[in-house]
């Protein structure tokens, strides 16, 4: 059956939304162009595109809900349905899943009752896997609400997970400080995030990730960057990074995620045993 038109959002909520609707709008030379970043302002009022979120951005941009719906359905970083306070996405592509990936996923989806995009009882987590996150050479990555969370094990990523839904403070390995998928989602709206100290936080990219770009300027290669387990490289003690290097998981073990930094990552076994 048809549904019938989807509601409009209360009356001082919708004067607050098309005041930013307009900000917005006024960036692009085409108006339709806003599209993207308008379904994440009404993503950051409702914790995902709702029908009363999508007929307010085919009403702001004079589009059809067709045409609205069609670009929301498309991109998965739209939720169609309310979800968590933090999205926790774990990559299971190619590398993150050889790496551990999957049996990261399989765990934490048993340890939070939860399947792939379901959202657990108290509201906090939703839970996804993810495709490739550009980040192969601190696999396996999880991310929450699109910050990384390297080198995890199942054991660091239910300690993350439990960490999130007691409200505990939780550092990314690299990036800004984490805030709710609400207000992850108005920043991707293109409004700053004010907080103090999120800017000069923000990128973050690790020593194996830039080794083809210095290269290519011709500058020195570090002595090595995946090196065989058990032997560390340049002088320094076994299992122990030099000062200031973000090594990559394959130079395993090391410390993880800031949410359980007395845990080490990767396999801690020989090889062949």
């Amino acid at each position: 059956m048809p549904q019938l038109p989807a509601p409009d959002y209360p009356a001082d909520v919708r004067a607050r939304l098309e005041a930013d609707a307009q900000e917005v709008i006024a960036r692009y030379p085409d108006s339709r162009s806003a599209l993207l970043p308008l379904l994440h302002l009404v993503q950051s009022e409702e914790g995902h595109v709702s029908r009363t979120g999508m007929r307010f951005c085919a009403e702001m941009l004079e589009l059809t809900t067709a045409e609205v719906t069609a670009v929301a359905t498309f991109y998965t970083m739209y939720r169609r349905k309310p979800s968590g306070d933090y999205q926790v996405g774990v990559c299971t592509n190619t590398l993150c899943a050889v790496m551990g990936g999957d049996a990261i996923f399989e765990e934490l989806k048993e340890h939070l009752g939860v399947g792939n995009n379901e959202t657990t009882e108290d509201g906090k987590v939703t839970l996804e896997h993810i495709e490739c996150n550009a980040a192969c050479d601190f696999a396996p990555v999880v991310m929450v609400n699109w910050e990384f969370f390297d080198n995890q094990t199942p054991q660091t990523a239910k300690k993350l997970v439990d960490d999130l839904r007691a409200g505990k403070q939780v550092s990314p390995t690299r990036g800004a400080p984490l805030c709710t998928y609400k207000e992850t989602a108005r920043i991707l709206a293109g409004f700053p995030d004010e907080r103090p100290g999120v800017v000069e936080a923000s990128g973050g990219a690790g020593p194996a990730s830039l080794i083809g770009l210095r290269l290519a300027r011709g500058e020195a290669a570090p002595a090595r960057v995946v090196h065989p387990r058990g032997e560390a490289p340049r002088d320094t003690p076994p299992h122990e990074p030099p000062p200031g290097e973000h090594l990559s998981s394959h130079d395993a073990p090391q410390q993880t995620s800031a949410s359980d930094p007395d845990h080490p990552a990767g396999p801690v076994a020989e090889e062949g045993e």
